[in-house]
């Protein structure tokens, strides 16, 4: 298929979800609690689409969203920050190193994170770091998750489908290498590439993948945000999105953050002390 630009509306021909989450497997513990659990994320995520405000594409036209146009205006002061946190490259996780969901589709370094918020958890450190990028994401309705998303130089995430279609997803190109026709988003069967500056918004509950086929680092700021829907969807998804911090997939993410972020900085603060 053709490729697209960000802001392009995807055609209306998006192909029915699937639900339960089956894309991410190590979720499919086999514990009768789990099991039951999922069920329910299924229910509400058919639920999601009968209720969805905004239909249920692959990619959404951005002035479907009036606040994406504020975050694109203020691109640079987010670049800004990224250029300081990018000093200390390697010593970010890779994304499966928080996230050991992640590891049944990158288990390298290859896509690294520096993350800011996710489903009630906030790194203060990092916030401090990054406080432009912080108040600028504030502008998000439902802001659930914010993040830069580093990929490397050859680095190939293949096709999944996220946790649950409750959320959309924002990339913001921050960093994108030439030549940029090398670096890619497939949604669907709708293929994006990302620009600096630009927003991309799309429904990472479809299959997606992505690629970096440049020999250069491509950096987004990757945001999650609650998909708007009507009641009665809206409370079961305000209901199950508030629950999700409870999960162990969601503490064992912050327990690793947490251990990452200590070593972090306690190696920044013995660096200044030298």
């Amino acid at each position: 298929m053709d490729a697209h630009v960000p802001g392009e509306l995807a055609e209306n021909r998006a192909e029915p979800q699937t639900f339960g989450t089956e894309g991410i497997k190590p979720m499919l513990r086999p514990s009768l609690a789990t099991r039951f659990f999922m069920r329910i994320v299924a229910w509400v995520e058919r639920l999601n689409v009968t209720c969805s405000k905004v239909g249920n594409t692959w990619v959404y036209d951005n002035a479907v969203f009036p606040w994406a146009a504020d975050i694109e205006r203020e691109w640079e002061a987010i670049r800004a920050e990224l250029d300081t946190v990018l000093l200390r490259k390697d010593d970010l996780p890779g994304f499966h190193e928080i996230s050991s969901d992640v590891a049944t589709i990158s288990q390298d370094r290859g896509w690294k994170t520096f993350l800011l918020c996710g489903y009630g958890f906030k790194s203060e450190n990092n916030i401090r770091q990054c406080p432009e990028t912080w108040r600028i994401a504030q502008k998000i309705p439902g802001l659930i998750t914010a993040m830069f998303s580093i990929l490397e130089p050859g680095k190939h995430l293949p096709p999944h489908r996220g946790p649950y279609n409750g959320v959309l997803r924002l990339h913001l190109g921050l960093i994108i290498p030439e030549p940029q026709d090398q670096t890619a988003i497939r949604v669907g069967q709708q293929i994006c590439h990302w620009q600096e500056g630009k927003a991309l918004i799309f429904d990472d509950a479809f299959e997606h993948e992505a690629w970096n086929r440049t020999p250069h680092t491509r950096v987004v700021l990757f945001v999650d945000f609650v998909k708007p829907v009507r009641f009665p969807g809206r409370f079961f998804n305000w209901l199950l999105l508030n629950l999700a911090v409870f999960t162990p997939f969601i503490r064992e993410g912050q327990d690793n953050h947490n251990a990452w972020e200590k070593k972090f900085y306690e190696e920044a603060e013995a660096l200044r002390n030298r």
